[in-house]
């Protein structure tokens, strides 16, 4: 487990831009305030846009199997085929 380094709210606030640097680099912060931890910087994880052809592949190959009637029954149940006009009062 790897220590987060400690860094002062003043230390937030005059080194904000090489702080956030930091973070988006992937480094994580406590944030302390008159000596007492009061919070964590930490970096959002980033959603990967694209899937390799063959990651896919390999998940669909593990995935289970689906019906294609169970599939089209439960779609009939949540279809809403009312003709609901919205600016009828």
């Amino acid at each position: 487990m790897t220590v987060q380094p400690e860094i002062t709210q003043r230390d937030l606030r005059s080194r904000s831009r090489e702080i956030m640097d930091a973070v988006q680099a992937g480094q994580a912060f406590t944030v302390t305030r008159d000596g007492h931890q009061i919070g964590e910087l930490v970096p959002l994880r980033r959603r990967r846009r694209f899937v390799p052809r063959g990651e896919f592949a390999a998940m669909s190959r593990s995935a289970p199997g689906i019906s294609l009637e169970a599939f089209r029954t439960d779609q009939e149940a949540t279809v809403d085929t009312g003709t609901d006009d919205p600016y009828d009062r």
